[in-house]
């Protein structure tokens, strides 16, 4: 399954919409990138004159490329329009700032994959290759 096609099945639409690039997918693990442009709605009151990007959206970042991206890749022809989606667990450390206009990397390796439970280790990377955050995330896919 081509790069774009994963993308295409995703749930998402801007502004909700956290991958703009999968640059390597295989059974095992993801790697993919997305860029925090200054004019999301979430930076007007996120900080006022400061704005920094929410631990949430991070989290976010991580699960759909993380987690979603990788599960559309491991289900296949299985995964369509009627499958669901749900996050499960998060435990995520943050260890720096993302600021509007950055791009960040997301890096995905799967501890496990049963019964339709994905669990994979995360981490994110700053556009200097420092991590930024990281941690385990799990979601269902029926």
């Amino acid at each position: 399954m081509e790069a774009q096609e994963i993308i295409s099945k995703l749930p998402y639409s801007k502004p909700f919409l956290f991958v703009d690039t999968i640059i390597d997918v295989n059974e095992n693990a993801i790697k993919g990138s997305y860029r925090y442009e200054e004019d999301l709605d979430f930076y007007k009151g996120h900080f006022v004159g400061n704005p920094v990007t929410p631990g949430v959206i991070l989290t976010e970042t991580m699960a759909q490329i993380g987690v979603v991206c990788l599960g559309i890749f491991i289900l296949n022809d299985n995964f369509t329009k009627e499958s669901v989606i749900a996050l499960t667990s998060s435990e995520i450390d943050f260890l720096k700032p993302v600021f509007p206009s950055e791009t960040v990397t997301v890096f995905s390796e799967k501890i496990y994959f049963r019964f339709g439970k994905l669990k994979c280790k995360v981490w994110m990377e700053n556009e200097k290759q420092e991590i930024v955050c990281r941690g385990i995330i799990s979601g269902m896919i029926k």
